[in-house]
């Protein structure tokens, strides 16, 4: 029997719950008997894969680059689970939405800079009016909230998950922890 395929992805969040991921450690092996990490900003893999089993997704969707992206993980993915309170409610990301994009690129480009005065046109992608938790955009099978999640949680759910499961996560996080 050939292995699940596994991915992560990473919008606007502050990377957290990945580190949270590697927090797994000797238990990564575990994972690594159970799955093959096929596409994730800790690999090398560039092209999502045709089709992941399970993928974790961390961060909003703040930009037109991650409004693009989950619309195709949610295409190629069995599972999607959202990981995280940013990308379960928008969390910080969100605070910036009582502002227009070009409020923002006004205040960090321009105002607080002192060299190099100007909005940058090709590095960063466009934002979107809103940044909004990856089911306003998608569908999610399962939510895994907390800021970040525990190693321990993060790893029930893939065990649970890759074993055929729905994690019960009743007690096991909450939001903020």
């Amino acid at each position: 029997m050939s292995k699940a395929k596994m991915a992560t992805v990473w919008l606007d969040g502050c990377s957290g719950c990945h580190m949270s991921f590697l927090d797994i450690d000797e238990r990564l092996i575990a994972v690594a008997e159970l799955a093959d990490l096929v596409y994730s900003p800790l690999v090398d893999a560039k092209d999502f894969p045709e089709m992941a089993d399970v993928t974790l997704v961390e961060g909003a969707v703040s930009s037109e680059e991650d409004f693009e992206k989950i619309k195709k993980v949610r295409a190629h993915t069995k599972i999607l689970v959202a990981l995280g309170d940013c990308a379960v409610t928008a969390n910080v990301p969100g605070m910036r939405n009582p502002f227009k994009p070009e409020a923002l690129y006004e205040r960090a480009y321009i105002e607080n800079a002192t060299d190099n005065q100007q909005i940058p046109v090709q590095v960063i992608p466009p934002l979107r009016k809103m940044s909004v938790p990856v089911h306003r955009i998608v569908k999610v099978d399962v939510f895994v909230p907390g800021c970040p999640p525990s190693a321990d949680t993060i790893f029930y759910v893939l065990t649970e998950l890759l074993a055929g499961r729905t994690p019960d996560l009743t007690g096991k996080t909450r939001f903020g922890a």
